[in-house]
């Protein structure tokens, strides 16, 4: 973990307002919360400021409200299932810095939690705003930050914030997502494989540069490996392709051939006319029809990926391996899913979609660990520095 960094365990909050960031960052439909993977998360460090009599103001964004109230993104549905998970009541403020709200937190005893609203409500919080900062800070003594999520975003509740508390921290998820992560990116157990999916090869380039460096197998799948594969000269019909990015994948196949990495492609693909197709036909890679789109990898490619999984002893793997939300093609992903829940190593899902798939699939438990954040994850892998942990440092 990074250094001159406090926890929870360092920090005194008996009696004190303790500003807790979480990321609450949940799907919710019908003014229910559909996956509590990420509130359940953070409940250990929660618990933990609670037995020791803290006064938990937590904060969180939801969705993209752009800059205004939106009931569509309101934490109201949240408070509900965390009350359901911890043993007091939690009050939700209507807003983040109203005098309602404040009201609220100022009457808070020890050992009880006042919920504050979206703070991307107020448009101060993504552009980082020190005075929505300043304004946030009268509420509270001591800042921790538990939302991994949400530390490579530079807003006010993760940046400007922390900085004007004297007593600041991170929870215990925080410090586990970096601990897991510094033993991959430091001293990661060989063979170590790493497996990249997801839409755009954009998205990756930093970890996909940094992996190489530091795996002995890349597994491409997803859409991005269209773009690998047109950068082989295979030609894959009305499949997504990034087209500005041919050269850079080809440097990336070249810098892997040199490093020794085993970097594998798709050798089949499942394909369809369109997204909404109920099924899809299986073809060689080099095969796709003009009319068609590749829509996930085939069942050769998930045999493949899988015997190259199971006897690694440290796997990350972000990314699904096709448009996992339609049955149709969700084959790959789930095939992944498993192979990873096989492996006997060291094995972390880097949040994201994969996070979405294993939960899918039940596999969380069969895990060492599942990240909460997935563009976090990414980019402290690639050796970025996050704003959110810097902004922590004593």
């Amino acid at each position: 973990m990074p250094s001159a960094i406090r926890t929870i365990r360092d920090l005194s909050f008996e009696g004190r307002r303790v500003f807790v960031r979480v990321d609450f960052n949940v799907p919710i439909k019908d003014g229910r919360v559909e996956d509590a993977t990420r509130i359940e998360a953070t409940l250990p460090t929660l618990r933990q400021l609670l037995e020791g009599g803290g006064r938990l103001v937590l904060a969180s964004h939801l969705g993209r409200p752009k800059g205004k109230p939106d009931p569509r993104y309101s934490l109201e549905p949240v408070g509900a299932a965390l009350a359901e998970l911890l043993p007091c009541e939690v009050f939700f403020t209507d807003d983040c810095l109203s005098e309602a709200a404040a009201k609220i937190v100022n009457e808070l005893r020890d050992g009880q939690v006042a919920l504050l609203e979206n703070l991307r409500f107020n448009p101060g919080e993504e552009a980082n705003d020190e005075t929505f900062a300043r304004s946030l800070a009268k509420l509270a003594d001591v800042y921790v930050n538990d939302a991994f999520g949400a530390a490579h975003r530079a807003h006010a509740s993760v940046g400007a914030l922390p900085r004007l508390f004297k007593e600041r921290g991170i929870g215990l998820l925080m410090e586990k997502e970096l601990e897991t992560l510094d033993r991959l990116r430091n001293n990661a157990p060989r063979p170590f494989v790493a497996v990249l999916g997801g839409a755009k090869v954009s998205d990756k380039i930093g970890v996909l540069e940094a992996l190489i460096e530091r795996v002995d197998a890349l597994l491409i799948g997803g859409a991005m490996s269209n773009t690998f594969l047109a950068a082989r000269g295979v030609e894959l019909g009305k499949s997504k392709i990034e087209s500005e990015k041919l050269a850079l994948a080809r440097s990336v196949m070249q810098r892997a051939e040199q490093r020794g990495v085993k970097l594998m492609l798709p050798s089949d693909l499942v394909v369809a006319q369109s997204l909404d197709a109920e099924r899809g036909d299986v073809v060689a890679a080099s095969q796709v029809p003009a009319d068609a789109m590749a829509l996930d990898i085939g069942p050769a490619t998930i045999e493949a990926y899988r015997r190259v999984i199971l006897p690694a002893r440290a796997l990350f793997w972000n990314g699904p391996m096709g448009v996992f939300e339609q049955p149709a093609f969700a084959r790959g992903t789930l095939g992944v899913a498993h192979a990873g829940a096989d492996c006997a190593g060291f094995t972390v899902v880097g949040g994201g979609d994969s996070l979405a798939a294993v939960n899918q699939a039940g596999l969380g438990d069969r895990y060492d660990h599942v990240s909460t954040g997935g563009g976090a994850s990414l980019e402290y892998l690639e050796g970025r520095t996050l704003p959110g942990i810097e902004a922590v440092r004593s």
